[in-house]
């Protein structure tokens, strides 16, 4: 069954957008690629969209490509031996998908929203990186962002409150909204949510309750505005950022990891 629903959400229609046209150009692995390079890459790609709640891979299945995170956002669990599953990371948009050199999925990958992923057969993508030290380079300033990212969810999730937790995630959703844009997050902001309570609760090792509580909480001492299920508005950013107990914006964006 795991591998049906797999192949599944992989086996969906292309999509046929061009490099040229694609929103997480300057963001993605190929960032650093000249002309001659994304020629290359246009020949050993795919676009393929995945709905909410498919599931991309599981930890464990042969992965035959990677992929750069389009549109959407996906959770990466894992399952213990006694079943239990654990979130440990989201993939947003401009998120590298799959290790070159790895040919399993270390992960389970689910699209958590609708997701729109580009590609590369895996193969000719390893053979670009030992030709094209642009690709290599990138993925290296990627991999280091996903290294910091993931020390300072150790630190979220060691040492804040359930306020600051949460407050800190939306602050991580918002400065990567903002970077796909070019700019830096300020004044009042608006943000689309792509996690339930319940996928909140689990990724910041919160109960449900406590999720719900902190989130009235928010609202009602104005730090944050509700917009229908999923949709955040923030009067103002510097006062969401006091309430994650950062004192500066230095992030940049690094992936949620």
């Amino acid at each position: 069954m795991h591998v049906k629903l797999a192949t599944a959400a992989i086996a969906a229609p292309p999509d046929h957008t061009s490099c040229d046209e694609c929103p997480i150009r300057d963001r993605a692995v190929c960032a650093h690629c000249e002309a001659e390079d994304l020629k290359r890459l246009e020949a050993a790609k795919y676009h393929r969209t995945v709905e909410a709640g498919q599931v991309i891979l599981w930890a464990g299945d042969r992965m035959d490509f990677v992929a750069s995170m389009i549109e959407g956002v996906a959770s990466l669990t894992r399952t213990l031996e006694d079943g239990r599953t654990q979130m440990v990371g989201l993939l947003l948009p401009s998120d590298f998908l799959g290790r070159p050199g790895r040919a399993t999925a270390a992960y389970t990958v689910t699209a958590v929203s609708d997701v729109r992923l580009c590609c590369f057969r895996r193969r000719p993508f390893e053979e670009m990186m030992l030709a094209n030290p642009r690709i290599p380079s990138r993925l290296l300033e990627m991999m280091l962002d996903e290294l910091d990212a993931a020390r300072e969810w150790m630190l979220l999730l060691g040492r804040k409150s359930a306020r600051e937790k949460i407050a800190s995630l939306l602050i991580i959703l918002a400065r990567r909204e903002a970077a796909l844009q070019r700019r830096r997050p300020s004044g009042q902001i608006r943000l689309s949510l792509p996690l339930t309570r319940e996928a909140m609760a689990d990724y910041l090792g919160l109960t449900l309750e406590t999720v719900s509580r902190q989130v009235s909480a928010l609202k009602r001492e104005g730090v944050i505005e509700l917009d229908g299920k999923r949709g955040v508005v923030v009067p103002d950013f510097e006062r969401l950022l006091s309430e994650s107990g950062d004192d500066s914006d230095d992030a940049d964006g690094a992936p949620i990891s």
